[in-house]
């Protein structure tokens, strides 16, 4: 059996230890030929690819990045659109040139919708889940997403020595566009004073009023951890071409500027916006990542012995598992805003600004 491994969409901590995991165990311990595809599905289209063996996979275990490159090349997109492409057409020619028995699609949600579909005109393909988001639906986890907890949490609790040193109000924005798992988890660990997701819209008068809280009890200083997707109560009654229109019209520029500015008419505290930024895709990936990573690459591998295309692997109440790529494609795994995580939270005294 021949097997194509490639890495789409953002990168994040983790691929190359689940590049790993699949390849040291079809080549190992299932004497199974295996290439490298890089740059995503860009690799594909060009018949970009590498062959692996045992030796080429060690190494890489704690490496962050991937060693295959990425892309978000989305060869759907123009079909989608217009209802013209070749693209799926010559992936399907150049899978079966290449002699490959089955593609394994290491990426977020983007990339396992592009491989449902790519199964469903015929390719035998499993997916692994990755994003720093987590936010994949129908795994209780995605590698990458607890180095990026570790990486913003640790920026929260930098943050907040000069907040304190200088009276000040950090405005610090997380990744997380659509969903705010990171920004919630990092939030609480790092003990900040209020976090905005976008499932949960703010007003941001109760954000200046936990502010007047903190000063009242003598805390001079307040962090609030910004999702960069965080949406107002106003902003959330908008409709979807309204609201993209108002995103653009900032220029660039992340709703943490406009919260900024915001509270600064209502509070007299210096107001400072900090970015996380893309350090939170970076470095190396913590242990638990690798463990996860691997753990995934390994059982991903089965199912290629076992021919079980078209499915992702999860995890699944602490367990490895694997669902149809058919059942999350299209989705996403949301904030609840009912959940224990955020229940907790607020008794904690952590605002939301609802």
């Amino acid at each position: 059996m021949k097997i194509g491994i490639l890495s789409s969409g953002g990168d994040c901590p983790g691929i190359n230890a689940t590049i790993r995991g699949v390849g040291k165990t079809a080549i190992m311990h299932y004497g199974m030929e295996v290439v490298g595809i890089h740059s995503g599905f860009v690799g594909l289209l060009n018949k970009d690819i590498q062959s692996f063996d045992e030796r080429s996979l060690s190494g890489i275990l704690n490496l962050g990045g991937t060693i295959l490159g990425t892309s978000r090349e989305k060869p759907f997109r123009k079909l989608l659109a217009s209802g013209e492409s070749e693209k799926p057409q010559v992936i399907i020619q150049n899978y079966e040139e290449l002699g490959l028995d089955c593609l394994v699609c290491i990426g977020g949600n983007g990339t396992q919708k592009t491989a449902g579909m790519l199964s469903a005109l015929g390719l035998n393909i499993i997916g692994v889940p990755k994003t720093i988001d987590n936010d994949t639906w129908g795994t209780d986890y995605t590698f990458g997403f607890q180095s990026a907890v570790d990486i913003a949490t640790n920026y929260l609790n930098e943050i907040e020595t000069t907040a304190k040193s200088h009276s000040r109000v950090f405005v610090v924005e997380i990744m997380g566009h659509k969903v705010g798992h990171i920004c919630l988890q990092a939030g609480i660990a790092a003990g900040v004073d209020a976090i905005l997701l976008p499932e949960i819209p703010y007003d941001i008068k109760v954000v200046a009023k936990k502010i007047k809280e903190n000063q009242k009890t003598g805390k001079e200083y307040t962090i609030i951890a910004c999702a960069e997707g965080a949406i107002s109560e106003e902003d959330s009654l908008l409709s979807k071409k309204k609201y993209k229109a108002k995103v653009a019209s900032r220029q660039g520029r992340s709703v943490a500027y406009e919260i900024a500015e915001q509270l600064q008419e209502l509070i007299p505290n210096e107001i400072r916006v900090a970015l996380a930024g893309h350090i939170q895709r970076g470095g190396n990936p913590c242990s638990y990542d690798r463990f996860m990573a691997t753990r995934f690459g390994v059982y991903g591998a089965n199912l290629l012995l076992n021919k079980d295309f078209g499915k992702l692997v999860v995890f699944d109440k602490n367990e490895i598992k694997a669902i149809p790529l058919s059942e999350t494609a299209g989705k996403l795994k949301f904030v609840d805003p009912e959940c224990e995580v955020v229940s907790s939270a607020k008794k904690m005294g952590i605002t939301f600004g609802e």
